[in-house]
């Protein structure tokens, strides 16, 4: 799951960024498509964790959804199958009935920054279990707690400077 939501995801958004974009040179339908793929591989890993954190849990007879990590867990992969909806109205906006692009497009931007978060905050819960804790312990851990708030920071910065409206100042 770390894995669909840390690095799936984030290189899936940072494609769009002129700065951290390892396919800057790239056209835009082609970022559009390369979104897309990082994207459903986040979601396939997610749902194949899923099915792995489920299978361990009934192999070993431990309840299900018993700490926050696990119901934002839920609710961060729910709002990620709600932003995939989102992204394909985008894609196909005539087949959708979309009639005002720029607005969804601002509507999937802002609420793929939460989605985003969402997930940022569902790692970081998951580094409290006591399960992780027992493997890592010490500076890694602290490392490890860091590792997902960067690329966080970036993303944040990437979506509220160069797509979300800005208000005009007047001195």
């Amino acid at each position: 799951m770390a894995l669909a939501f840390c690095l799936c995801m984030a290189e899936a958004i940072l494609l769009f960024s002129p700065e951290h974009s390892l396919f800057f040179f790239c056209s835009r339908k082609a970022r559009i498509g390369l979104h897309w793929v990082g994207q459903t591989l986040a979601i396939l890993c997610a749902i194949l964790g899923l099915g792995f954190i489920v299978a361990s849990k009934t192999r070993s007879e431990l309840p299900h959804l018993v700490s926050w990590h696990s119901w934002l867990g839920v609710l961060t992969l729910l709002a990620t199958g709600g932003q995939a909806l989102y992204g394909l109205c985008l894609l196909f906006p005539r087949a959708a009935g979309v009639s005002r692009v720029a607005r969804l497009k601002l509507y999937h931007l802002t609420c793929g920054l939460v989605v985003y978060l969402m997930a940022t905050v569902t790692v970081l819960l998951g580094m409290y279990s006591v399960w992780f804790q027992a493997q890592i312990k010490g500076g890694p851990w602290y490392l490890c707690v860091a590792l997902p708030l960067y690329p966080a920071l970036v993303i944040m910065h990437q979506i509220s400077s160069s797509y979300l409206p800005r208000k005009k100042m007047e001195m």
